[in-house]
C-alpha cells in the first residue's frame, strides 16, 4: 500500500485539500466553534493514513508542497491592515502596548509552566514561540536548540483553541471592542486565530493581521532573552 501511494507525488497535498475542504463543509452545516475546519483536516488525515497505512514520509513528500505558500499567505495579511491603516494611526499607543503585553504574557506563562512541570532546557524552548506564525516559531525553535516538530504541533494546538474560544472568552470578560478582539487573537493564535478574526469584522481582521508580524518579531527578540532563564 506505501508504494502504491508513493507512486503519487501529489497525494499528501490532494489528501490534506480534501480533507480541509469537508472541515469546511461540516462547520458550515453544523457552525459550532469546536468543528474547526483545521481541527478536522488534521483528525481525517491521521484517520485516512492509518486506515490505509501509509507511512508519514510518503504523505509528506506530496503535503510539502502546500508548506511553500505559508509564507506568501501570512504576508496578504497585510491587506486588510492596509484598508484600517488610518484606524491605526490613531490608535498607535495602545495597539503597541496590547501587542507587547500578549508577547510577554505568553512567554512568561511557558517559562512558568516549565518551572512548575520541571522541564528541560529543550522542553523549555520548544514551547516558547507557541503563539506564532509557524513559519517563525520554527525557524526560532530550530536556532534555540528546540525540537521543531513538537513546535509546530503546539502551535497548531495554540491556534484552533483560540479559534473555537475566542468568542466565548470576549463574552465573559465583555470586550467589545473590535481593536481588541482582533489584537488578542492575533497575538496569542497568530495566522488560525486571524481566520476567527475575519469572521469578526474588519477592524478584527485587519488587527490579527497586524498583530501576528509585530508578536513575531518581538517573539525573536523575548524568546532569545527568556531562553537563557533556564
Amino acid at each position: 500500500m506505501n508504494a502504491f501511494f508513493a507512486d503519487f507525488i501529489f497525494f499528501g497535498a490532494i489528501l490534506s485539500l480534501a480533507a480541509y475542504e469537508a472541515g469546511l463543509l461540516i462547520k458550515k452545516k453544523f457552525k459550532l466553534a469546536v468543528l474547526n475546519p483545521l481541527l478536522i483536516a488534521t483528525v481525517c488525515v491521521m484517520a485516512v493514513l492509518l486506515l490505509l497505512k501509509v507511512e508519514y514520509q510518503h504523505y509528506q513528500e506530496g503535503a510539502k508542497y502546500i508548506s511553500y505558500l505559508l509564507t506568501p499567505a501570512t504576508v496578504c495579511l497585510a491587506v486588510p491592515l492596509y484598508e484600517q491603516l488610518e484606524l491605526l494611526k490613531r490608535n498607535l499607543k495602545a495597539v503597541a502596548g496590547g501587542i507587547t503585553a500578549g508577547v510577554l504574557s505568553s512567554l512568561i506563562s511557558v517559562f512558568l509552566l516549565a518551572k512548575l512541570f520541571s522541564l528541560n532546557h529543550e522542553q523549555y524552548v520548544t514551547l516558547l514561540p507557541k503563539s506564532i506564525t509557524t513559519a517563525i516559531g520554527m525557524g526560532i525553535s530550530e536556532e534555540l536548540g528546540g525540537i521543531q516538530t513538537i513546535t509546530v504541533a503546539v502551535i497548531i494546538v495554540t491556534g484552533i483553541l483560540g479559534n473555537v474560544i475566542a468568542e466565548f472568552v470576549c463574552k465573559i470578560f465583555r470586550i467589545e471592542e473590535p481593536i481588541a478582539k482582533g489584537l488578542a487573537l492575533g497575538t496569542a493564535s497568530h495566522a488560525i486565530g486571524t481566520a476567527k478574526a475575519m469572521e469578526l469584522g474588519k477592524i478584527e481582521g485587519a488587527m490579527s493581521s497586524l498583530a501576528i508580524a509585530v508578536a513575531g518579531l518581538l517573539t525573536v527578540i523575548g524568546a532569545s532573552v527568556f531562553a537563557n532563564l533556564m
